[in-house]
């Protein structure tokens, strides 16, 4: 009984949602394309004995080698409506920071759709491989604050996976609740 009425809530809220008229759902949304590359080539005077300097780093980690640190291109979708981002990635970083991820996913930098739920675009609901809003400093090495990396933004969340809901009633404030998958992880835990 109980999932009948869950039905009937969804198909009313559904239909709820699609009955409304908006001329802002004509509009062409806008895309964006950019690319990144981070290239690096260290040399350790400790002389490590393997090509890993330190194996609790996940950036430019590689000692004596000549490296891709990251690369990364990402295609950006703008509507007032909707928007999505997906960004893929490939390098060093990538073979140490998701090595626990399945193959098929290790190239995923982020993947996320996102809709309006209100009438002005106050209210929006996330789901994906979202950035995570943890930690000071990024994977992307051209959005953090220093050119040195530090050990506490090494053992922070780089990206989250799972579902976002963002409240923002000015240009001032926003506020948002997440349901997450894990910290740093793609897959279910």
């Amino acid at each position: 009984m109980a999932n009948s009425r869950l039905f009937i809530l969804f198909l009313w809220v559904s239909l709820k949602l699609y009955s409304q008229e908006d001329s802002s759902w004509q509009t062409k949304p806008t895309l964006e394309l950019t690319g990144f590359v981070d290239a690096f080539y260290v040399y350790d005077f400790n002389k490590p004995t393997g090509m890993t300097r330190q194996d609790f780093f996940f950036n430019h980690n590689r000692h004596n080698d000549f490296s891709v640190n990251l690369a990364l291109m990402k295609l950006v979708v703008k509507h007032e409506k909707y928007r999505a981002n997906l960004a893929l990635q490939a390098g060093a970083y990538v073979t140490d920071n998701y090595a626990a991820e399945p193959n098929a996913l290790k190239n995923i930098h982020e993947a996320n759709v996102g809709l309006s739920i209100s009438k002005k675009n106050k209210l929006w609901i996330d789901l994906g491989v979202l950035p995570s809003y943890l930690g000071f400093e990024s994977a992307v090495s051209t959005e953090n604050y220093t050119l040195t990396r530090s050990l506490i933004a090494e053992n922070s969340p780089y990206y989250l996976s799972g579902a976002k809901v963002t409240y923002k009633p000015n240009e001032k404030w926003e506020i948002a609740g997440l349901v997450m998958n894990g910290w740093q992880r793609l897959q279910r835990c």
